[in-house]
């Protein structure tokens, strides 16, 4: 299996997966016309579609790849189905298969209620619940869903799990939380690195889960310095910390 970004819209990134039985599968098309561009030069139709969550930035392309390809087979949490684009193939959580691989979908219900993740081999595509040093805003879901989809329903992947995130803001996610934090080591040094992909017009995702068990704030919302950055005691709760941080990325103009 081989993933691949595609980027689409301001800053968005759809993900192309080349399955071993050489199908193209996307997670997330945004827009019709990256992903058909994608497809032709691999010299193979779109075969399906995997959706994590109902905003028109991960599910705009689906009706343009439909037009294009009849026969594509669109996946996505049966749970949401009503606010998604028709799906071929409603999912409930659990273990599922495509293009003959082994595949399991996960309920991270914090960006929206609806949201999902989905593991693909050492592959995590999770959307907009987790971003590259950062996570997405709460539209729908709250503070403790938020540290249960974190510590909870991710936290048995291992470090060197690939996360493929939906969108390119970790730049914007490394410079809040170096305000926090401005001499951490580790987030001086991602964010120079982050800034020198940008400089070069690379993307800065895919990331690997222990980097970002490292260096993103919302994954070390347990630790004695994170919570003290904000303001708070050693008692305050997990769900207190990643609400106040939230909050603070929400108001954060870098």
């Amino acid at each position: 299996m081989k993933v691949v970004p595609v980027a689409c819209l301001k800053d968005n990134y759809a993900w192309l997966i080349v399955a071993d039985d050489d199908t193209l599968w996307f997670v997330d098309p945004g827009e019709a016309e990256p992903a058909l561009y994608a497809a032709r030069g691999k010299g193979l139709p779109i075969t399906g579609v995997l959706l994590t969550h109902h905003h028109a930035d991960h599910v705009g392309g689906v009706e343009g790849i439909r037009e294009a390809y009849p026969n594509v087979k669109v996946y996505g949490p049966a749970a949401d189905a009503a606010r998604l684009p028709p799906l071929d193939v409603a999912l409930e959580p659990g273990r599922f298969s495509f293009a003959g691989m082994s595949a399991e979908m996960r309920a991270i219900p914090a960006h929206t209620k609806g949201h999902v993740a989905y593991i693909v081999g050492n592959h995590l595509f999770c959307g907009d619940t987790l971003f590259s040093g950062g996570c997405g805003r709460l539209f729908e879901g709250t503070p403790d869903d938020l540290r249960v989809a974190l510590y909870v329903t991710l936290a048995d992947l291992p470090d060197e799990t690939v996360v493929c995130c939906g969108h390119e803001y970790t730049l914007d996610n490394l410079r809040f939380a170096r305000r926090l934090l401005p001499d951490d080591d580790a987030m001086k040094i991602r964010e120079g690195h982050a800034r020198a992909l940008r400089a070069a017009g690379r993307p800065t995702v895919p990331t690997l889960l222990g980097e970002e068990r490292r260096t993103n704030i919302f994954l070390r919302a347990t630790r004695p310095e994170v919570v003290s950055a904000i303001g708070f005691g050693p008692n305050t709760s997990l769900t207190n910390v990643l609400s106040a941080l939230r909050r603070m990325k929400d108001n954060f103009r870098g």
